[in-house]
């Protein structure tokens, strides 16, 4: 029984192995074209449920005051977009010189350059209790920040050029991000009184799709026919991505946390999650179209495939230690820093 309530309290960690077992059992459930149809399932209706859920749940004025953290943003902004992609850059001049995969290396460059993803990060920072409404407004503005500065980052940093269909690109997102968060806040104004008495269960609702994403996210990683690397070469840059995430978790953390930085305790959350989080729903189909028939184009996707559910899985994994310190440090209990 113990067991039972155990696991009743973590269900989430433990739907998140569900869903990775069952797209080892059956990738082809959840790829694109199949049964589940994720490229519409997830890539718009996952998304749309996302921030048309957290549109209902947040309060105007709270997402009103985001608006106006410049500093915030600036930061999470800079950081995803400028230091990121420069630093991964440096740090693969060091790895150049060894034996591991030129194109995966290539690959890891692009994951520095992709935007933030439009839903794990919010996800994350709701569960934890932080800024959700910063983490709302940097998750969208970063994405269509994205969709300009990273095929030019990509032209920088990989010299790849290619047309973007920057048009298609932002419809896409201004109907799956911003139409759904406006709607749940007009929705929100004539049903107030009601969400505030009965409190509807907000982020199980969020993380039941997270695990939806999830699932159909290993389904593509294990369905790939074209991710031809002996295991030596996967574990390796499994290892790199887990510690360049680590890094720079701990990096924001440092930097966020400082006596003079101005940041809450709910601030520094949104910017962990937000600074190092990275977007495959736009990451790949921006693969694609910069790469268009490159012969090494699934190598290259291999870093971006590894990094979205390795993220999610730290991220959760995280999830109590950060909220443990944040709940603390708002107390004005005076902690050492978690190990991030």
């Amino acid at each position: 029984m113990r067991l039972l309530e155990r696991a009743r309290k973590e269900w989430f960690m433990v739907g998140i192995v569900v869903a990775i077992g069952a797209a080892k059992l059956e990738p082809s459930v959840g790829v694109n074209g199949g049964p589940l149809k994720p490229e519409i399932t997830v890539s718009y209706i996952a998304v749309a449920t996302i921030f048309f859920n957290s549109g209902l749940s947040l309060k105007t004025e709270e997402l009103t005051s985001a608006l106006v953290h410049l500093k915030l943003h600036l930061f999470i902004q800079i950081f995803t977009l400028a230091f990121f992609p420069a630093t991964i850059w440096l740090f693969l001049q060091l790895l150049s010189v060894t034996s591991i995969n030129e194109w995966l290396l290539k690959g890891l460059q692009t994951v520095g350059c992709m935007p933030p993803p439009v839903s794990s990060a919010v996800i994350l920072t709701k569960a934890v209790g932080g800024n959700e409404a910063a983490a709302i407004f940097n998750s969208a503005f970063g994405s269509f920040l994205g969709i300009v500065v990273t095929p030019l980052l990509l032209l920088l940093f990989l010299g790849s050029s290619s047309s973007v269909p920057f048009t298609s690109i932002f419809s896409q997102l201004f109907m799956t991000v911003v139409v759904p968060l406006i709607i749940g806040q007009i929705v929100r104004r004539y049903i107030k009184d009601w969400l505030e008495r009965k409190k509807p269960p907000f982020g199980v609702v969020s993380s039941s799709v997270l695990l939806m994403i999830i699932y159909t996210t290993f389904c593509d990683t294990f369905s790939n026919p074209h991710i031809d690397l002996d295991k030596f070469s996967l574990v390796l840059i499994l290892f790199i991505i887990v510690s360049i995430q680590l890094s720079f978790m701990l990096l924001t953390f440092i930097f966020s946390t400082r006596n003079n930085s101005g940041f809450t305790p709910a601030d520094t959350v949104a910017i962990i999650f937000c600074s190092t989080h990275k977007s495959l729903t736009l990451g790949i189909p921006m693969l694609k179209i910069v790469f268009a028939g490159h012969e090494h184009l699934s190598l290259i996707s291999v870093p971006l495939l590894i990094y979205h559910p390795a993220q999610i899985l730290l991220g959760s994994v995280l999830v109590p230690t950060i909220k443990s310190w944040m709940v603390s440090r708002q107390k004005g209990v005076k902690l050492t820093r978690p190990t991030i």
